[in-house]
This record gives C-alpha cells, sequence and structure tokens, in this order.
C-alpha cells in the first residue's frame, strides 16, 4: 500500500493522528481491501485508553518511522523494552543477540 509518505506494509512502525486528533505510535497489523485504513496496533498514544488495542487509521493519517540504525548499547535496550512491550519475541531475540554481540566485542578489546 502506498499514501503520499511511502510504501507501507505489514509490520511497519508508523506515527500517525487517530480520529479524535491524539499521537498514536504503533505498528500495522494489516491492511483493508481497498486500501484505505490500516489496522494498526498502538503502543503509546495521547489517548491512554487505546494503547495496547488494534484500531482502524485512515492510510493518509499515518507516515512510516524510518528504519533506525541502532549506534549503541542504550538504543538497544530501550528497543528491548519496547519488544517486550509489544510482545514481538522475534524482535527481541534478534535486539537481544546484537546486545550480546556488542558486549562479546567489548570484552575481545579488553
Amino acid at each position: 500500500m502506498t499514501n503520499n509518505h511511502s510504501i507501507l506494509k505489514t509490520g511497519d512502525w508508523i506515527k500517525g493522528t487517530g480520529r479524535s486528533g491524539e499521537l498514536i505510535i504503533g505498528y500495522i497489523e494489516n491492511f483493508d481491501m481497498q486500501g484505505e485504513t490500516v489496522k494498526a496496533t498502538v503502543v503509546s498514544s495521547d489517548n491512554k485508553t487505546i494503547e495496547g488495542k488494534t484500531i482502524p487509521i485512515l492510510s493518509t493519517q499515518i507516515k512510516k518511522i524510518p528504519e533506525v540504525n541502532i549506534k549503541n548499547k542504550e538504543q538497544l535496550q530501550i528497543l528491548i523494552d519496547l519488544a517486550l512491550r509489544t510482545g514481538d519475541e522475534e524482535w527481541f531475540l534478534e535486539l537481544t543477540s546484537k546486545l550480546n554481540a556488542m558486549r562479546e566485542l567489548v570484552q575481545g578489546a579488553k
């Protein structure tokens, strides 16, 4: 699916505005057949009552959040916490693997 910002796909992290104007940060679960709305799981929002829920959002109301280039241990730990919060086991395992590799690299340099 495309919107005026980028090509969207299932699993993409998005930032957008909900029906009541609240800020929404989450990830795409799936799309409707016409491609006008996405169903997104809300991870963070001004409206705390929708956090953790999957809601429909117009594709014109969202932007894809760019991929993050992880540069340090602190960034990895924040993303690991986010993976735990969202229940994304695969992402959690990927991130902890990177953190362990980073630790081994530091140990090898000593």
